[in-house]
């Protein structure tokens, strides 16, 4: 493993692998970087220890779960101290509109990635629980009209 950040070229390669199907079989695995199964389950078994592989899940299409509209909202605080960032970290957690969230930097504090069934639906997060949460000063939404690229995996380094 002496390559970029400790990974080799036939690491890189099964991470590649795996964000394209987390399903394919060892055997497949091996197969596609020349390695026999046994050799490329350890490896795998290594990538998952070392928290690289974080986990597998599968990827939902939210139009056919009813999920039609999809938002990012930003959000600022009214205040910046320990306890009301606890207080919204921990409100958010509950949400389950909520996929993303991220602190940021510039004039808004948090992003807010959102999917909802429709406009009601997210006029009710906004004003029922978003609004109400103790501490936020401003919210802007934009919602999502066309998804131009969506990736299912991180930009790996090059070998």
């Amino acid at each position: 493993m002496a390559a970029t950040h400790g990974f080799d070229r036939t690491d890189l390669r099964l991470l590649a692998l795996l964000q394209r199907d987390g399903r394919a079989s060892n055997a497949d695995l091996a197969a596609q970087v020349n390695l026999s199964p046994s050799a490329c389950l350890r490896r795998i078994q290594r990538l998952e220890a070392a928290g690289v592989v974080a986990g597998y899940a599968a990827r939902l299409d939210p139009q056919a779960l009813g999920l039609g509209l999809q938002a990012f909202v930003r959000v600022q605080l009214e205040k910046h101290g320990a306890p009301g960032i606890e207080r919204f970290v921990e409100n958010v957690q509950g949400w389950d509109e909520v996929v993303a969230c991220h602190a940021l930097t510039g004039d808004m504090d948090y992003l807010l990635h959102v999917y909802v069934r429709d406009l009601e639906h997210f006029s009710r997060f906004l004003l029922d629980r978003l609004l109400n949460a103790s501490g936020v000063a401003d919210v802007n939404s934009s919602f999502v009209l066309r998804t131009v690229k969506a990736s299912a995996g991180l930009p790996l380094p090059k070998a």
